[in-house]
């Protein structure tokens, strides 16, 4: 469940200051980029949630529940409706960023930098949530087996029929589901109301309790809404800032994986909805990706997405990958600084 359409809530708790920024940086393995803090028009539906679960600011508290803590965390990924193979591996890469912390492989800031706020919170036994990732499984849905039209329940079906298909296991130890739609394929409340979120498979409907999120492709639904600030809304008319360039090219891919980063975040520190949220009700927690939606760097805030950085060719990212690849990720709420944290901070 996840964040609001809202940027005013990461506003107020965002706790650092605007730094004074050096015109350029230079990064390992990469090209020249310079940094820069664009100010961007509200989202369209901007009172709405973008995310599921959001709610207005209280206490972010641990509720004795479990999070992913296994060494490695199982990622099976179910490819419903139809994946280029370019946008597969592209998404594959960021999930296996995840882990990769070697700087020679991935120059900081990292994706696995991004990673170690998430990797603070703990359960009650003190055992916090994995850096370790692994992709153990895939299966494509090319036939749409629930139709291009998914709703909560059915979207629990696909998960369903790939488990009984047994091109993976029920892993309900170690493994969570990744259910990434095509953008041919609807979902309910989406990008009305989501681009995402995550929950568990009901036993009845499975078999299992298995925690998983869903994402869709927005590329051509509602790019200004959930592959924001890749699309800018059309009210624009072209005035002012236009809407940044996506790191890889793919202004619906990169869009998703933003999204995929803040779902991934809040499912391994509240996989089953009683481990750390915050407000008294767990049908509509806010999340550690809630808390920062919409800041991406240092000086984030009204209006400010914060300090990002560019490369030659104009891309905008925030962090470094596996194989060269950069990617643009919101922080997320630091259980020990108390505020939104992230490796590309200026301070």
């Amino acid at each position: 469940m996840s964040s609001s359409l809202s940027l005013l809530l990461p506003f107020f708790l965002l706790l650092s200051s605007i730094a004074a920024a050096p015109s350029s940086v230079q990064t390992l393995h990469t090209k020249p980029t310079t940094l820069f803090n664009p100010k961007l028009p509200p989202r369209t539906l901007s009172s709405s949630k973008k995310f599921e679960g959001s709610s207005d600011l209280v206490h972010l508290r641990y509720h004795m529940g479990p999070v992913l803590s296994s060494h490695p965390i199982n990622i099976y990924l179910i490819w419903y409706g139809r994946w280029s193979l370019p946008q597969k591996l592209l998404i594959k890469d960021f999930l296996l960023s995840i882990s990769t912390s070697d700087l020679r492989a991935a120059p900081s800031p990292s994706v696995a930098e991004w990673w170690r706020t998430v990797s603070l919170y703990t359960d009650q036994t003190g055992a916090n949530v994995s850096r370790s990732v692994v992709v153990a499984g895939e299966h494509a849905d090319v036939k749409y087996s629930q139709g291009k039209a998914l709703t909560r329940l059915s979207v629990q079906q696909v998960i369903g029929n790939a488990v009984r298909s047994a091109p993976f296991p029920a892993d309900h130890k170690h493994g969570i589901y990744l259910i990434l739609t095509s953008d041919d394929v609807t979902m309910q409340d989406f990008c009305r109301a989501v681009c995402g979120f995550h929950y568990f498979t009901f036993p009845s409907m499975v078999g299992y309790t298995l925690p998983y999120a869903w994402i869709g492709n927005s590329a051509k639904q509602c790019p200004e809404v959930c592959a924001y600030p890749f699309a800018l809304p059309a009210y624009m008319g072209g005035g002012g800032p236009g809407a940044l360039s996506p790191p890889n090219k793919d202004v619906g891919v990169d869009g998703m994986i933003s999204v995929i980063g803040h779902e991934l975040a809040e499912l391994s520190s509240n996989p089953l909805v009683n481990a750390w949220y915050a407000g008294e009700d767990p049908t509509a927690p806010t999340e550690i990706g809630d808390l920062c939606e919409g800041l991406y760097g240092t000086g984030g805030g009204g209006g400010y997405i914060g300090q990002v950085m560019k490369d030659r060719e104009g891309r905008t990212f925030n962090v470094n990958g596996r194989k060269g690849r950069k990617f643009l990720l919101q922080w997320i709420w630091s259980p020990e600084l108390k505020a939104c944290a992230g490796p590309n901070a200026l301070d």
